[in-house]
């Protein structure tokens, strides 16, 4: 057996809060997955809008101007990929993980209505391409978003390992 064939993998990049160094971070992300995980392609690029959702949320409402987020990807090649996302509470919405996962949860019910132009990121894009969304407190302040979906939920529908797909939600408040 290759001795890297479950060898975590772990890469952490900061960057300051500004939308500038964003299609950076899609590039990598794209790239990343491609090259470095067993995930089909369109997983690469639906990951990719999951990264660009999370990492803007953070930049617009978790930290403020001229401070900082943080990307933190874990993968196991042949497992799972996991995508952290941290602010630092000092932006213009401060919210607590449980006021925002009430959010989520609220907007995940069956009939509800989006009204506005925005909103649906976390809903739509987040939470039902990923197995796991963990949203925490994070005792510095601010939150830690993290993602996770396994590969063989990814392979379901592309005529590889079929296994249904199970969505959670875990809180933590880690004050």
């Amino acid at each position: 057996m290759d001795e890297n064939t479950n060898k975590k993998t772990k890469i952490t990049i900061t960057l300051p809060t500004s939308a500038y160094f964003m299609s950076g971070i899609r590039d990598f992300t794209l790239n990343m997955i491609k090259n470095t995980t067993n995930f089909p392609e369109k997983w690469a690029f639906r990951f990719q809008s999951v990264v660009d959702e999370l990492c803007n949320n953070a930049i617009e409402h978790g930290s403020a101007p001229e401070s900082e987020i943080r990307i933190t990807f874990i993968h196991v090649k042949d497992d799972y990929l996991e995508i952290e996302v941290e602010d630092t509470g000092t932006g213009k919405d401060k919210i607590k993980a449980e006021e925002l996962t009430k959010i989520i949860e609220s907007r995940k019910a069956p009939g509800y209505a989006f009204t506005g132009i925005r909103g649906r990121g976390l809903v739509k894009i987040v939470s039902e391409w990923t197995d796991e969304l963990k949203i925490e407190d994070r005792p510095e302040g601010g939150l830690r978003l993290t993602i996770k979906k396994y590969l063989k939920n990814a392979r379901q529908g592309e005529g590889l390992e079929l296994e249904q797909k199970q969505n959670s939600l875990t809180i933590n408040n880690l004050q």
